[in-house]
Formats: C-alpha cells, structure tokens, sequence
C-alpha cells in the first residue's frame, strides 16, 4: 500500500511517468509481480521476451518464502543505509542494484533447482544490463546493501552474510585457477568499501571494515578495519555493524597507527590527505 499511494502522488506530479508507474507498481496486486515486471523490462533482450521472463520470476518469487523475505529486507537495507534513497519505490523502479540483487536471487533459485542453464544466461545478462557479476551459486543474505553495484563481481563459491554493505567496484574472487572451495566469506554485518579486492577462500569476520581499494589477502577478524594493498588491520571498529552506519571513514588513531609503519619521507600530514 505505502508503494502504491507513493507512486500515486508521483503520477500526479509527473504526468509523463503515469504509463510507467502504473504499468509498474499501481497494476499489481503485490511486491513480487510488481518487481517481476520491473527486472524482466530490464533484462529482456531478442531471446529473452519479458513476458517470459515474467512468468519465470513471478513463479520463483511466489513460490519460495525466503526470497520473499529477502527482498523486503534488502528494499529496507536500500532505503535504511543509503541517503539518495529516499523512498521504497525508488529502490523497487530505478535503483540497479535492488535490480541486479534481486535478479542475481532468482537465478540462485533456478540454479539450486537444477535449472544451471537458464541461471547461467540470467547472471551473463544481469552483467550486461547492470555491470554486476555474481554467480547464481554464490550464497547471500538477507539486508544487502549494493550501494550503486556498477563493477561488483562475487564468486561462486562466495559467502556473504545477512546486513553486509558492499560499495561499487568490489570483487569476492579466487587467487588463480584452483577448484573447489576458492572465493571469500564475509560475515555478518561487515562494510566493504569501494573497489576492495578480497581474493582466497578468507574469511572477513563479523562486523568487520575494508577500506577503499584495500587488496585483503589474509583472514580479517571480527570487528577489525583492515587498510591497504595488501590489506592490514589497522584497529577496530565500534560496536554498531558498520554495514549499517555506513561509516567509512577511521578514528585518527586508526591512520596513526598506520602512519607509524611509513617512511619518515612521508610525513603525517601527507598521508591523512591521501587517505581521509
């Protein structure tokens, strides 16, 4: 209901977006046909009708209780944790990655159930439409945060933990060309900032940091920020999950402590410029 009278106030507003809204939302009877409709414009192409893609989402969607609840919960995440989303509806109609998510949960649906070949050719398109490559066998919770998604990459073999926050450019990947078990696990409530690199079967522990463009080659323990290329605890962080204050920056002492690991050449003021 709070989608709808939403999108209705919007259409008002903006006459040009009424077809939009209402074929969108206002035509539905609930959120997962509402949001079927939506990835399925998005993703289809000349071999992928949307009206197939519709009937494929919605039966996944309608009939599986936990993606159900996933998505409320991540739409809560999008809203909670990012300031340019101001409304529900926002995430549900143009936010790309609630798209690639929510898109990437269906083809991990299809996957457990057998069907690998039609997960493969949504997860090649998802890359496509969104920039955003995850493998549908990968393993998400629930309250996930994309924030923007554009060059996100995630393993097959990948572990991410409910409430986890991950910023643009991040890669969950593998050291190489082994087999098995090869790609990373991120525990519940960590923040992975913009361009992190996290490679190996490591685990990030709970709660945990990695800062921007931070290369982590190591386990990381729970409730610590690791720093750098290759990354490297730099001290702790407080008690609240970092994925939902969304707080990148480090205490002063943080960057103290790294700073006494540079050169005397790099003074200290240089490098709270490069890093703050």
């Amino acid at each position: 209901m709070m989608l709808k009278s939403d999108c209705l106030v919007k259409a008002e507003k903006e006459p040009i977006l009424s077809s939009f809204l209402y074929a969108s939302v206002l035509s539905h009877d609930c959120l997962e046909r509402a949001l079927s409709f939506v990835l399925a414009n998005r993703l289809e192409d000349p071999t992928l009708l949307a009206t197939q893609l519709i009937d494929i989402f919605n039966d996944v969607m309608m009939n599986d209780v936990d993606i159900r609840r996933s998505i409320r919960l991540d739409a809560q995440a999008f809203k909670g944790r990012d300031p340019s989303c101001a409304q529900y509806s926002w995430a549900l109609l143009y936010l790309k990655g609630y798209h690639s998510l929510q898109s990437y949960r269906i083809a991990h649906v299809l996957w457990n159930q057998g069907r690998k070949v039609l997960a493969l050719a949504l997860q090649s398109r998802i890359s496509e439409v969104f920039a955003v490559d995850i493998h549908p066998a990968a393993k998400i919770g629930e309250g996930i945060l994309l924030d923007h998604g554009t060059g996100l990459v995630i393993g097959e073999t990948a572990v991410v933990g409910n409430w986890v926050s991950l910023m643009q450019g991040v890669t969950l990947g593998g050291t190489g060309k082994e087999h098995g078990d090869r790609h990373p696990k991120i525990g519940q409530g960590a923040l992975l900032g913009a361009g992190a690199t996290i490679l190996g079967n490591i685990t990030v522990g709970e709660g945990a940091m990695i800062a921007a463009g931070s290369l982590v080659l190591k386990h990381v323990p729970p409730h610590s920020m690791a720093v750098g290329n290759p990354a490297k605890v730099v001290g702790y962080t407080e008690k609240e999950d970092p994925s939902l204050t969304m707080k990148h920056d480090a205490r002063r002492d943080y960057f103290e402590h790294v700073a006494g690991s540079f050169p005397d050449s790099r003074s200290n003021g240089e490098f709270y410029r490069y890093y703050l």
